[in-house]
């Protein structure tokens, strides 16, 4: 442990005489080591060109001497050796080379610096040359590495005729070496000695500075303008209640305590204001140093100060107090954290039983030290609680639960962003007709106002939708809506919303098309049965509030299995990339992955694209596209003739046996009756009848050229007519209107009896 103000000096405390001389040591060791690493270097420089120098001269001479005049008729004369053998040592001595042979093909030897070695077979490797290629090797020796080159002989037709070996031992390094030592050693004693002049200048210096204190006094004032430095800078580094305490204990410890515990309300912890009647029974939030068994409450325990203890007065009095008993089992000082007014805590510092007690003048330092504290500890608190509460308002504002449509088979994944929460939303909206609303929208913006008005537009969605207009009419509402918001918001005073998106898909799974509208969002992915990732070219609103401009929409064909990804920005833009580079890694991300489930495709997009700590709040919807079954669609043209009624409502009867929905055949019998007579009636042709069987429902839409819709009204006593639409109503679980391009569509839908797994 190290020592603390108030303590006896400790061993390693420096004397103001002894840091020069520690200074000089060090700059002498340096020295020594650089002067060792460069002898070391230059011996492996010269053995290096040393054998490179021999390398090159040996491959030189054997090849100058292999395509010198008449060595191939001197191999094929009748002694080769006789020929060869006074040319090869007139060349060797005048190359200055250790030796220099001639050999056939096969490695016997016509020449050799020793006679006796003629004739007998040569050491080395020949078959590079044999293949008429030069060849340079090196051999260890017992006189030391030789280098020798071995060239081939070339006769008529390039044929190899024989083989030239040149080659010299390495060996001289030391003299390499010596002739630098002077130089070494001559810039070693510059260095020690201007190490020597530093470490006098150094000795001066601090005598003079130190004003003749003594060790103790010094130690103690630097462990002191030290400490509080070091809690300036490493304690309130995160917004974190648990986390700064941690900080605060880490610091403490060992430079001014041995072991330090930090115990808050519980309600601090929590981001929650502390508890006045409640002041001794807190929670440990952190500890540091050693267990010497004075404190085992361990971290997130409840901990209890009898009113008698340093702790519970320091909670009441508000100042450090020290313990200083000679009875006691160690030196103890206990400081409250306070901010504000308001008290957050206790801190405790504690000294192993042998060390130096506590000084009086260790109080200033530890009430400094915790007054610094209690402000991160406050703030993390105030952040914790806005954090918490906006974070419980997002969650609450979206989707828990996916609704299981029979259409699509929906994932999600939502990432907050470490700033605070935002206002990036989705969902997934069931439509008349089993289609399905696929919704994905952001607001700038952090913190409760950014989820609150998340909350305003994701209801609006919901109630537009369920007008069930076209993608490009809802944004429009949507943007006019945005727009009456900021109106009263600034007439109050209060924050416009800005920079709000949203992206909205209506899928029809039976006939696997999908209408798609976007203001400001980036476009959607599509991830194609056979693997290939697709970004429509979807056309781009301006976003939500800006007012004046339309929407456009665009209409997709997704075979089934397609999967259509959603998302906001903060997926795909990020600090080392821009919206297009993230849309290239979504695209590659999504291509390697075309097998999955639309759970396991969102997981593992996240996992690629999203960023360890998010600047941006990231939402992810994937969703794979369903075709409903050709037999669970039946439909008839309806002739603008009353007496048709009758057949065309018959051959729904029996469509409905054929799906064993004979239970539904009278309530379907008279919806159909109504809603085909008002057609024929009221409306105008083509008119035509559909019925669906999916999604644990039974939808019957007819349709018709007129965009006059009817309205439920309660008929008189005396009406003959006007009942129609109240009786349907009646009967059907839902029914409603919607318009299309052509005319308009009248709905119906009632809940299929459950009659086991096959139902839907």
């Amino acid at each position: 442990m190290s020592g603390g103000p108030g303590r006896r000096p400790r061993r390693w405390m420096p004397h103001a005489w002894s840091v020069a001389t520690q200074a000089f040591v060090l700059q002498v060791a340096v020295v020594l080591l650089l002067v060792a690493a460069v002898a070391v270097e230059w011996v492996y420089i010269a053995r290096d060109d040393a054998l490179h120098e021999a390398r090159d001269r040996s491959l030189s001479v054997a090849e100058g001497f292999a395509n010198s005049p008449g060595i191939v008729a001197a191999l094929h004369s009748a002694d080769p050796t006789a020929v060869l053998q006074p040319r090869a040592e007139t060349a060797r001595k005048r190359s200055d080379v250790d030796f220099l042979i001639v050999m056939n093909t096969d490695g016997i030897r016509y020449t050799a610096p020793d006679p006796g070695l003629i004739g007998k077979k040569f050491i080395g490797t020949i078959a590079p040359a044999l293949e008429g290629r030069s060849f340079t090797e090196k051999i260890d020796s017992p006189r030391g590495p030789v280098v020798q080159a071995v060239v081939p002989v070339t006769g008529p037709g390039n044929t190899v005729a024989g083989l030239v070996c040149a080659g010299e031992a390495v060996h001289g390094l030391s003299g390499h070496v010596s002739r630098r030592l002077p130089f070494l050693f001559g810039a070693a004693a510059v260095a020690l000695a201007v190490a020597v002049a530093g470490n006098a200048l150094i000795s001066r210096r601090l005598r003079r500075q130190t004003h003749g204190l003594g060790t103790a006094e010094l130690g103690r004032m630097y462990e002191h303008l030290k400490l509080l430095y070091d809690a300036s800078t490493a304690v309130g580094t995160t917004l974190d209640v648990r986390r700064t305490a941690q900080e605060l204990a880490h610091v403490a410890v060992p430079a001014f305590a041995d072991t330090v515990t930090v115990d808050l309300a519980e309600a601090v912890v929590h981001g929650g204001e502390p508890d006045p009647a409640d002041d001794v029974r807190l929670l440990r939030a952190a500890r540091g140093g050693i267990d010497d068994g004075r404190s085992p409450a361990s971290e997130g325990e409840t901990v209890a100060f009898a009113p008698s203890t340093p702790q519970s007065r320091a909670l009441r009095e508000g100042q450090a107090c020290l313990l200083s008993s000679p009875q006691a089992d160690g030196p103890l000082i206990a400081a409250p954290l306070a901010a504000r007014g308001t008290t957050l805590g206790v801190v405790s510092f504690l000294r192993s039983r042998t060390a130096q007690p506590f000084a009086h003048d260790d109080l200033s330092a530890a009430g400094e030290l915790c007054s610094r504290a209690a402000v991160s500890i406050d703030n993390a608190r105030r952040y914790t609680r806005e954090h918490t509460m906006a974070v419980t308002l997002q969650r609450s504002l979206l989707p828990g639960v996916l609704p299981e449509h029979g259409g699509v088979e929906v994932a999600s994944g939502y990432l907050p962003a470490l700033g605070g929460v935002g206002g990036d939303w989705f969902d997934v909206i069931p439509l008349p007709g089993l289609r399905v609303a696929l919704v994905v929208g952001d607001v700038v913006g952090r913190g409760l106002h950014a989820a609150a008005t998340m909350g305003r537009l994701r209801t609006a969605v919901h109630n537009f939708s369920a007008l069930d207009v076209p993608p490009e009419e809802l944004l429009a509402h949507l943007d006019e809506l945005v727009t009456r918001i900021d109106e009263g918001t600034q007439a109050d005073g209060g924050t416009p919303v800005t920079g709000a998106t949203c992206l909205y898909a209506v899928y029809d799974p039976t006939c696997g098309r999908c209408t798609l509208a976007r203001a400001g969002h980036p476009p959607p992915a599509v991830l194609r049965p056979d693997g290939r990732v697709e970004f429509p070219d979807v056309p781009v609103g301006p976003p939500l509030g800006v007012g004046g401009l339309p929407f456009e929409a665009a209409e997709l064909d997704l075979p089934e299995s397609s999967r259509l990804v959603l998302y906001t920005d903060g997926l795909v833009r990020g600090a080392d990339h821009d919206l297009s580079g993230g849309m290239r890694a979504l695209g590659d991300t999504l291509a390697s992955r075309a097998g999955r489930t639309p759970q396991e495709t969102c997981d593992a997009v996240l996992h690629a694209l999203a960023p360890q700590r998010p600047r941006d709040d990231v939402a992810l919807l994937v969703a794979r596209t369903r075709l409903l079954e050709p037999g669970r669609i039946a439909a008839w043209d309806v002739p603008a003739d009353p007496a048709a009624v009758a057949q065309v409502r018959n051959a729904a009867v029996r469509t409905l046996a054929e799906w064993g929905l004979d239970e539904l055949s009278f309530t379907t019998e008279l919806i159909l009756s109504e809603l085909i007579t008002n057609a024929v009636r009221y409306a105008a042709a083509p008119i035509r009848l559909r019925m669906l069987r999916g999604g644990g429902s039974l939808v019957c839409e007819v349709s018709d050229a007129s965009s006059t819709a009817p309205h439920l009204r309660y008929a008189a006593t005396t009406d003959e007519g006007g009942r129609g639409l109240f009786l349907v109503a009646q009967l059907a679980d839902r029914w409603g209107t919607r318009y299309t391009a052509t005319g308009k569509i009248i709905w119906s839908e009632q809940a299929l009896p459950d009659t086991g797994p096959g139902s839907a």
